[in-house]
């Protein structure tokens, strides 16, 4: 593995990076919808239909991680965590990234110190450049943040023809610019997590090591199947993360060897658990700037290095996991790992 960074040259300390100057939106309501378009409804209807929407030719090949999603329908998973280290460890790299947060709740800039006066709301609603609203909060690292305006951008998209590309049709322009474009995603199966889904070759799942993260994984697993059935966008699962990992609890051992003797080498190598990761947003900090050389902080790195070295090689997740990847990705192996959580570790 690369050698890790040095602490604050890794990922630039806060401040350290010039951040370009984001005047303030006086209006942020939304323009009138185009001809033929009707106008958003009081309320959103959820479903995973084409919604108008024509089939598209994927320009990337599928699950070779370059527009990575990192997405559970389980919140307390460590996504927003994930996410952040996963970016910030690429642009130490040297690999050029934009960080999108599709969350209302705005995790994502608290957890790097930066503020959203422009987000992702004045880009799907109301067309700004994505130029105009991402802002540099790293050395190599682009972020386009969002905060609790994003919740009336679902009344927008629910109107919109093609309504489940939208992102898709802001982004890709500028996406084009960066090595890796990184989409932290909310814990839910909205309008804007479908959107993301569409936009990303990739999906990373955070799982925490407990039974109940092992059954969420399932659901998972079937929306992105839907994605590609209904939506005709094969993204795929490129790995699963245990996070907050505790060797002493048997739990936790039972989860990670569950999880690996379902879906093989697409289990990555667990995140140790460390109060760590859980102080570094507090400070405005990733964890690299914070907690450098921390178990937490290499086992980040590890999985920054598997990303670049998965999309250098052009395979999906390993060679060995692409191989079974039929077998390894089924909803039924997902329901199994969630009906027999000690199964893997009982022989140990």
């Amino acid at each position: 593995m690369p050698a890790s960074p040095a602490p604050a040259a890794r990922a630039g300390a806060p401040g350290g990076a010039a951040e370009r100057s984001v005047a303030p939106v006086v209006s942020a309501a939304p323009p009138a919808a185009p001809a033929g378009e009707p106008r958003a409804p009081g309320a959103v209807a959820v479903s995973l239909s084409p919604a108008g929407g024509a089939k598209r030719p994927l320009q990337r090949p599928a699950g070779v991680p370059r527009y990575l999603a990192v997405f559970n329908h389980k919140g307390g998973t460590g996504k927003t965590t994930t996410a952040v280290s996963v970016a910030a460890g690429l642009a130490a790299r040297d690999k050029r990234v934009l960080l999108v947060d599709t969350d209302a709740q705005g995790n994502v800039s608290v957890s790097l110190g930066a503020s959203a006066e422009r987000s992702l709301y004045h880009v799907l609603v109301m067309g700004l450049r994505i130029a105009d609203a991402t802002r540099t909060v790293r050395p190599n690292l682009d972020l386009l943040p969002s905060n609790e305006t994003l919740a009336a951008a679902e009344l927008y998209l629910a109107g919109r023809q093609n309504r489940d590309r939208v992102l898709s049709d802001r982004l890709s322009a500028a996406a084009a610019e960066y090595d890796y474009v990184v989409l932290d995603c909310s814990p839910s199966l909205s309008l804007m997590n479908q959107n993301a889904l569409v936009f990303a070759d990739s999906v990373l799942v955070p799982v925490a090591c407990d039974y109940l993260s092992l059954v969420g994984v399932r659901q998972v697993i079937k929306t992105v199947k839907n994605v590609n059935a209904l939506l005709h966008h094969p993204v795929q699962i490129w790995g699963v993360l245990p996070t907050f990992f505790d060797g002493r609890a048997k739990i936790a051992r039972e989860a990670v060897g569950t999880m690996k003797q379902h879906f093989g080498e697409r289990c990555l190598a667990p995140i140790r658990q460390a109060i760590k990761v859980k102080e570094a947003p507090a400070q405005g900090q990733t964890i690299f700037e914070y907690a450098p050389g921390t178990p937490a902080a290499d086992d980040y790195l590890a999985v920054v290095d598997r990303i670049i070295e998965s999309r250098e090689r052009g395979v999906t997740g390993s060679e060995a996991g692409a191989a079974r990847d039929a077998g390894s990705w089924s909803a039924d192996r997902a329901d199994a790992a969630a009906e027999q959580p000690g199964a893997a570790a009982a022989g140990a």
